[in-house]
């Protein structure tokens, strides 16, 4: 009888355990798909600059493909979340990995640097374009008081091939080259994306789309409260991007920390992230949303005056942290976003969030910039100011949504 009693405990445990994290087969599959997408991606993108100067492209060309980065990240989310919306965020995700593939093969079959821009535009943003239709998957079969758990496994998960990504990419170009390494790093992830296309048709089960209603241009007009957590996460980003290409700088040349010392900072943020997403998604999801984006903002707006005030390697450590607890609250902005969307048409709110976001956002590393050219410290200090008018807006004018 004990035998039996152990097997039924573990299983109670086990069940438990699934419905603590949100598990089922739909986002099991999708969880899946971000590591198999994910890792091909990061194997082989984050060492395209290298690439493009083997195959004789020049710094310009480097740029010229940072750019196209940020502009279709910005771009493709609303497309990405009309199609999710259309034609269901199955056959959307089925598309998305297709165009994936179709730009990795293009690198594969033609060497040249131009090729690499040509099979960026379908590879490139494959996250940007697939993030709508992937929390539209979460807001459908994940109940609304466990979404926010929903998108921290997402959250999570991503960062598995994040980090492991470029280390078997680097192993590939280690022993074949950077031409040839790419190549297979390219080959690998095409592969990949393959596997991916079977288990997200496999395991990902399609909603029934819900009811359309005559009234449909007016639901997916922004609602007030979305409106203003809008203008809240613009100013906030305002606050992240001005100085975001510049902390490397800043640490490495101006405080006299090597890079490897900065290799540790950063995964020092990434593990912060990790392990705050899971606890706080927990209360997240039987609260308000509003106080942990409010965290979350304050966060991001002390982040650049603690790196300012930081001179040595363990005040650089306590900065990172507060860097990494800026993902405080962002998987619960992200459901915070969902809950507020029309029921018909939340993958196109959500696309067209990140597009009017994204794009107007785009323009602060410009002005950051000019501010670092001026000093570093007013690059921080204007970065600062723009969190915290960001984070005032968000608290006085974004009105907590209703416990679930």
């Amino acid at each position: 009888m004990s035998e039996v009693n152990n097997k039924r405990e573990r299983k109670n445990i086990f069940r438990k355990l699934i419905h603590f994290f949100t598990l089922n087969s739909s986002i099991l599959g999708m969880l899946i798909m971000v590591i198999l997408v994910g890792m091909g991606e990061k194997m082989a993108e984050r060492f395209l600059p290298l690439y493009i100067i083997a195959m004789g492209g020049s710094s310009i060309i480097i740029g010229l493909l940072n750019g196209m980065d940020n502009l279709l990240s910005a771009l493709y989310s609303f497309p990405g979340g009309w199609l999710a919306d259309k034609f269901g965020y199955k056959k959307a995700l089925t598309v998305f990995n297709l165009m994936a593939m179709f730009g990795y093969l293009i690198v594969v079959i033609f060497p040249s640097w131009i090729a690499v821009l040509v099979g960026a535009v379908f590879f490139i943003s494959w996250t940007a374009i697939s993030l709508p239709a992937t929390m539209s998957l979460i807001s459908s079969v994940v109940p609304p008081n466990r979404r926010s758990m929903g998108i921290s496994l997402n959250s999570i998960v991503k960062r598995i091939p994040m980090s492991l990504g470029p280390i078997l990419g680097g192993v590939l170009i280690l022993h074949y080259g950077r031409i040839q390494g790419v190549r297979y790093a390219f080959i690998v992830a095409f592969i990949l994306a393959g596997v991916a296309l079977i288990v997200q048709n496999k395991f990902i089960q399609e909603q029934p789309p819900k009811a359309k209603t005559e009234q449909r241009k007016s639901s997916r007009r922004f609602s007030s409260n979305l409106r203003h957590l809008l203008v809240s996460d613009i100013l906030v980003r305002f606050c992240e991007q001005i100085p975001y290409a510049f902390v490397v700088v800043w640490v490495v040349e101006n405080n006299h920390i090597n890079e490897l010392q900065f290799g540790i900072l950063t995964t020092i943020e990434m593990v912060t992230a990790m392990l705050i997403y899971i606890p706080v998604a927990y209360l997240a999801d039987r609260s308000t949303r509003k106080p942990y984006v409010a965290i979350t903002f304050f966060n991001f707006t002390v982040f650049p005056l603690v790196l300012l005030i930081s001179h040595s390697f363990p005040a650089m450590v306590i900065a990172f942290i507060i860097r990494g607890l800026k993902e405080f609250g962002e998987p619960t902005r992200k459901a915070l976003i969902m809950d507020l969307a029309p029921e018909d048409a939340k993958a196109y709110t959500f696309g067209t969030y990140y597009l009017i976001r994204d794009v107007i956002v785009s323009f602060a590393a410009f002005g950051g910039a000019f501010l670092w050219q001026r000093s570093p410290q007013l690059n921080f200090l204007t970065a600062s100011a723009f969190g915290l008018l960001g984070t005032l807006y968000f608290i006085f004018k974004v009105k907590p949504q209703k416990q679930f």
